[in-house]
């Protein structure tokens, strides 16, 4: 029997997805145990079930846009050590997204463009993780429930670092982020149409936040806030650090929290996706201009949305947080 239900994607706002957000990389999208994502995670999500999970194995877990790449560069260097001549690899060949390929179905755009190259870990995600060396260091956006089965029964010693950030924030980035990465091109008031609607990749966004808040107690799961490492980043670190077994002494702290600052992370090609908007630009994937990392504030998201639509947040945000104790 199969362990993914797939369904289709119809709401009041399909048709801005259907305008605004298919692209040459990106046909359609379904819904995965009522988790949104591309037509395309048909051909893998069976696959993704079935993993071998190691117990070494640590994964960086999240929403889009959360904090995701800071959170695993943190988690890189702690668990290597502050190995930051190692940190120089591009980072996702050394902590790869298992959800890459899913998510941009490249079949159709190869025969046209010759001249595009793609490594492993974009042409095929999976393979290239399940053939890492140990200890593996692997991202993914998915919620608790599609993870790989033997993630989920926790038959392994394998760790979980999830990094969650409010809505209002998240949503602002996420824009950004799908106009520059995905190929959106509706305006930002849609885009909040979407997020609200749970349509866009990887939502409903609070149940894939409680997914894994839910699971705050295990001890394998470490639960983390994006405003919480904005508000005090050294604290987190050493969070961090005992969750992942590695005793850090007060100078290697303030070296690691200066190594993970804003402008430091924006200035670092081997984190700040610089290569990778490059590459579109080169092949003409994306029409859109920005950079990957573009303010890391907490508040911007309230600040560019319109009243009608904060206070749809609130409201939002009060219906599925209400109860759980859970606070931005």
């Amino acid at each position: 029997m199969a362990d993914i239900t797939y369904s289709s994607v119809d709401n009041e706002v399909s048709d801005i997805l259907n305008k605004c957000f298919v692209t040459s990389f990106r046909n359609g999208y379904i819904k995965a145990n009522d988790v949104v994502l591309p037509v395309y995670f048909k051909k893998f999500g069976q696959r993704i079930q079935d993993m071998d999970i190691r117990d070494d194995d640590i994964w960086v877990c999240s929403y889009p846009k959360t904090g995701t790449t800071w959170c695993q560069e943190m988690t890189w260097c702690i668990a290597n050590d502050l190995d930051f001549e190692g940190a120089k690899q591009f980072l996702p060949e050394r902590f790869p997204f298992l959800d890459h390929t899913p998510l941009f179905d490249y079949e159709k755009v190869l025969p046209e463009k010759p001249d595009l190259k793609l490594p492993l870990y974009v042409s095929d995600s999976i393979e290239f993780i399940n053939g890492l060396k140990s200890p593996r260091f692997i991202k993914t956006h998915l919620p608790y429930k599609l993870l790989p089965k033997k993630l989920r029964d926790q038959s392994t010693k394998a760790k979980i670092v999830y990094v969650a950030r409010n809505p209002k924030d998240t949503c602002l980035s996420y824009f950004h982020h799908c106009c520059l990465l995905e190929g959106y091109t509706g305006n930002f008031e849609d885009f909040c149409k979407l997020f609200t609607s749970d349509s866009v990749c990887f939502s409903p966004f609070f149940d894939h936040i409680l997914g894994y808040w839910d699971r705050r107690d295990d001890s394998q799961v470490l639960f983390l806030k994006y405003e919480d490492m904005k508000q005090d980043l050294r604290a987190v670190i050493r969070r961090t650090a005992q969750f992942l077994g590695k005793d850090l002494l007060d100078d290697q702290v303030l070296i690691l929290e200066d190594h993970l600052s804003f402008e430091s992370m924006k200035n670092n090609r081997a984190v700040n996706y610089e290569p990778v908007i490059e590459k579109n630009k080169t092949h003409n994937l994306i029409d859109a201009d920005g950079s990957f990392m573009r303010s890391g504030t907490v508040g911007g998201g309230k600040q560019k949305m319109s009243p009608e639509y904060v206070k749809i947040f609130d409201e939002w945000e009060e219906k599925c947080l209400g109860k759980s104790g859970l606070k931005f």
